[in-house]
Order: C-alpha cells, then sequence, then structure tokens
C-alpha cells in the first residue's frame, strides 16, 4: 500500500500542480517510486498516451518530475469545455460523450468507482501517491458530492497540505477562510499550510505566519519562493497568454483562440534563445511575425467565426499572401482548409466556409482520433522550408474529423502532404498526414515541435529568409530542458519545505 499525501489549494492557480510536481521529483530523488493522481481534472491541454488513451497534461508534467511514463490512470476523469455550461466527458481516457454542468453534476457519483479503481492500480505500484486537488475545496455549493477535493482526500486516506498564493494578495485570509469553510472533519485532515509564490525577506513575514497558526491551529510548513520556472500551466490561467516578450531574432505569433487546446506544442519554442513567442487576439497585437500559428482548439468552427468577427481571418490572409509562413495545428489545420461540416452536430453544426489558404475539406464525425505517431516530413522542395524535407518527427493526435485534399480545388496540384505516420500507437503503418502549400503548412499533430530537428530546423530557415546567421539561435534539447527545470523546482521546494514535516505527515496519514 502506497503512503499518500495530497495537494489542495485556496483558488485556482495557486500553485498545487507545480508544488505536487516538486513533491514527485523530490520522493523520485530520494529513492521512492512515486506517482502522480488527480481524479477530475478540467483542461483543455490533453496528451495521448501509449495506448491512445487521453488524460490531463498536468498530470503528464508530474509524471516526467516522477520519473515514469504517464497513464490514464493518473487522471480517470477529464472535462474538457465545449462552452460556458458543458464539457466533453472522458473517462479513463475514452469519450463518454458531452454533457451540461448540471447533468455533469448529477452523475458524478456514479465515477467514483472508476476513480477508486484507477487510484488502487497505482496504490498496489507505487511507494508514494501525490494528490492533487482541483480549484478549492471550500466551494460550497460543490461540497456535497465533492469527488476531487477534500471527498477525494478521504477516499484515499490522505493528508492534505493547504496551499495560498501570496502573489494575489490576501493569502491570510484566503487560507483562514477556506479552514472555516470545511467540515470539522475536513479541518482535521490539513495536516500543514503552505504560503506559495512569496517575493522578499521572509523574515518580515513572520509575524504573519504565527499569526496565521495561531487562528487556524495549522502549522505553516513552507514559504515557497516565486519561482522564475517554464514548466507547463493549466490552461487558460497561463501566465504565457499575458506575457509579452522582448524583440528577438525570430518573432513568432500564436493566435489565441477563445477556446485555444494545447498550447504547451510551443513550450519547445519558448525557451530557445533569440526566439519570441506571442499570444495574440487582435489584428493589432498580430504586427508583422516571422511565423504565424494558428493552433488547436476544442471548437473549430465557433472560433473560425470569432477569427472573422474579430477581424484577425483578414489580417492572416495578408500576412499569407506577403508571403508570412502560417503553421495550422489540428483544429488550425481545418480553419485552413476551404470547407468544414458538422453533418451531426459534433461541434456547431452546418458548414462553414474556411480561411481558404489550403484546398481542404474537413468534415466532423463522432468518433475521436487520439494516437501517438512517428513518421516523417514530406517533399517540401517547393516551400518555404524547402530544407525540411524528409525529416524525422513525432506528435499525437486528438481530433473528431477527418481531412481531406479536394482534387479540383485550385492550387491542389501545387500541393503536397506534410508527411507520412510510419507508426500510431506503436504499430507499424503508413499513411499521408497534413498538407503544404508554398507558405502554409497543416498538419493534425501536436507536439511537432519537440521534436529538436523539426523545431530548429524552421527557426534556421527563419534566420536564413531574413539574412540572420541561424548559428545565432540556441540550440536546446527540450527533454534535457525540461529535466533541468524539474531539478530546479524540486531543488526550491525542498529548500523552503520543512521535508522532515512533510515525511512525518507521510508515515502518519490521516
Amino acid at each position: 500500500m502506497a503512503k499518500a499525501i495530497m495537494v489542495q489549494g485556496t483558488m485556482s492557480n495557486a500553485g498545487k500542480s507545480y508544488l505536487a510536481a516538486a513533491l514527485c521529483r523530490i520522493f523520485k530523488q530520494d529513492g521512492y517510486r512515486v506517482a502522480p493522481f488527480k481524479s477530475q481534472n478540467m483542461a483543455l491541454n490533453s496528451f495521448i498516451t501509449e495506448e491512445g488513451l487521453e488524460m490531463g497534461r498536468a498530470q503528464v508534467m508530474q509524471a516526467e518530475a516522477a520519473g515514469i511514463k504517464p497513464s490514464v490512470r493518473m487522471n480517470p476523469i477529464l472535462l474538457k469545455p465545449t462552452n460556458d455550461t458543458g464539457s466533453q466527458v472522458i473517462v479513463n481516457g475514452e469519450v463518454l460523450g458531452n454533457m451540461s454542468a448540471r447533468d455533469y453534476y448529477k452523475h458524478k457519483l456514479e465515477l467514483i468507482p472508476e476513480i477508486m479503481k484507477a487510484y488502487r492500480e497505482l496504490d498496489e505500484e507505487y511507494d508514494i501517491i501525490v494528490l492533487e486537488g482541483a480549484g478549492s475545496p471550500a466551494e460550497i455549493n460543490l461540497k456535497q458530492d465533492d469527488i476531487v477535493n477534500m471527498g477525494m482526500a478521504k477516499l484515499a486516506k490522505a493528508p492534505v497540505l493547504l496551499v495560498g498564493d501570496i502573489d494575489r494578495g490576501g493569502v491570510f485570509a484566503s487560507l483562514a477562510g477556506t479552514l472555516m469553510l470545511l467540515e470539522k472533519e475536513e479541518q482535521e485532515m490539513v495536516k500543514g499550510l503552505v504560503i506559495n509564490k512569496f517575493r522578499g525577506d521572509v523574515s518580515i513575514l513572520k509575524p504573519g505566519l504565527n499569526q496565521i497558526e495561531e487562528i487556524t491551529n495549522k502549522e505553516v510548513v513552507g514559504v515557497i519562493p516565486y519561482m522564475n520556472l517554464d514548466l507547463e500551466d493549466e490552461d487558460s490561467l497561463s501566465e504565457r497568454f499575458s506575457r509579452h516578450d522582448t524583440a528577438a531574432l525570430i518573432d513568432i505569433a500564436v493566435v489565441r483562440l477563445p477556446r485555444i487546446s494545447n498550447f504547451t506544442d510551443f513550450n519547445s519554442l519558448e525557451c530557445m534563445q533569440g526566439v519570441s513567442v506571442r499570444y495574440v487576439k487582435s489584428p493589432k497585437e498580430l504586427r508583422s511575425p516571422d511565423l504565424l500559428v494558428i493552433p488547436g482548439t476544442k471548437n473549430t468552427m465557433e472560433d473560425l467565426l470569432w477569427l472573422r468577427q474579430s477581424g484577425m481571418e483578414a489580417a492572416i490572409l495578408k500576412l499569407a499572401a506577403q508571403g508570412t509562413p502560417v503553421f495550422g495545428i489540428c483544429g488550425g489545420y481545418q480553419m485552413l482548409g476551404q470547407m468544414l461540416h458538422d453533418p451531426k452536430g459534433v461541434e456547431h453544426g452546418g458548414s462553414l466556409k474556411g480561411l481558404g489558404l489550403l484546398p481542404t475539406e474537413t468534415v466532423f464525425s463522432e468518433e475521436k482520433i487520439r494516437t501517438q505517431v512517428s513518421g516523417k516530413t514530406g517533399d517540401w522542395s517547393n516551400s518555404v522550408f524547402s530544407e525540411l524535407s524528409n525529416l524525422p518527427y513525432e506528435g499525437y493526435e486528438i481530433h473528431m474529423g477527418q481531412t481531406t485534399i479536394i482534387s479540383d480545388a485550385p492550387h491542389a496540384d501545387q500541393t503536397t502532404f506534410f508527411g507520412t505516420i510510419e507508426s500510431r500507437n506503436h504499430q507499424s503503418c503508413f499513411q499521408m498526414q497534413g498538407c503544404v502549400l508554398q507558405n502554409v503548412f497543416g498538419t493534425y499533430l501536436h507536439g511537432i515541435f519537440d521534436h529538436p530537428q523539426m523545431a530548429q530546423g524552421i527557426l534556421r530557415s527563419l534566420c536564413r529568409k531574413k539574412g540572420i546567421d541561424p548559428d545565432e539561435i540556441a540550440a536546446v534539447d527540450f527533454a534535457q530542458y525540461k529535466e533541468t527545470q524539474y531539478d530546479l523546482l524540486a531543488k526550491g521546494v525542498r529548500e523552503s519545505l520543512d521535508m522532515e514535516k512533510i515525511y512525518r505527515i507521510l508515515e502518519e496519514g490521516i
């Protein structure tokens, strides 16, 4: 039986995911077999496992920190919002269906057996399980049927660390108020308080720490400093979206779609010296980038309408006509085509004209494609990235719909496939995928830039296009870069937490 510890927060973005990842890394460094677990995750950033199952990327990040392969058991329920009041419900990596929030809350208790089956399997394989909550445990309108915060802590018999974000202000009131709204039994399960994202001299904070301990009768087990690390974020709260990069040799603009998904596709580009990645949502912000990317989205047709209504469509078409390379991934690829058809109402229903930059059409269906793939690029000799032909790549697909080339569409005879797929979920195959027309590129593959040769090849090509020495762009091994970030995270947290106390909490449980 594994020991368990749970990280809960006073609010969203308090730092739960990072602290859980840090504990995974620390326990791994200390010689334990450790796994992350989050019973229910709401996120548009998802990942496909080796088995072709879908899970939230926060637990993928934590699994990497723990030095193990991601498993859907670490996130048995994933909610992917489709609009303001509903989500696609994914259970054990497979789509259960689309539900309104009201319908989901009526039925979610029925999913507890699935949650506990996944948890017990991890319980048998690992020494320690680090659980993560969601939002706040003090959402009093949701507490009755909770399966992700205190409800999950009870099921797993996991002691809880309560984390507050001091960078946003009001951390003492948040910690005290959260505890006040918990039941007495739940209050007793909280074994320590953590102040997160602190900037400054901890000694100045001491009077406040003493007072909050007196008020709550809970020990502050650590004050974690604000750390400028480059790790994956959860969905729309990501600070990446509000960041304004300084001028760089290569300027990449990513369209910030309202329902943007899998923006982790660009993490590998962001960490390269000499490259700026900007998330833009208006024509004014777009300016004149060296590369324009239309990313994935949970609702392609709705976000295509947004492009049209916001004026972004006209700005994108103008840049494409000027020769700016345009890269569409997944939903972005679907938008680049001539037409999108949704006969069964999977997304928006009906048909919609695309951007018209590629001679393709997409038909949405109820079947969801979920695969890990590998292959190589096609013959790109007639494109702006001509030197990138026949490069190996890896990635994963998550989409509902098929995109095909329209043989009699304008410029169809000038197009080539983006590349081949030679392996799906580690099974050999041979398929053509995607579409390339001069300076416009479309593919379903997420994670395409994580492959060093692909990312560096595109950046070096952009440098040559601008008359810049490609060697001025520092190459980065993204996998090793992430390992370094996890070690720095673990170091900062280990130095800030009372790890002797943390191990004692683990041992004593509840």
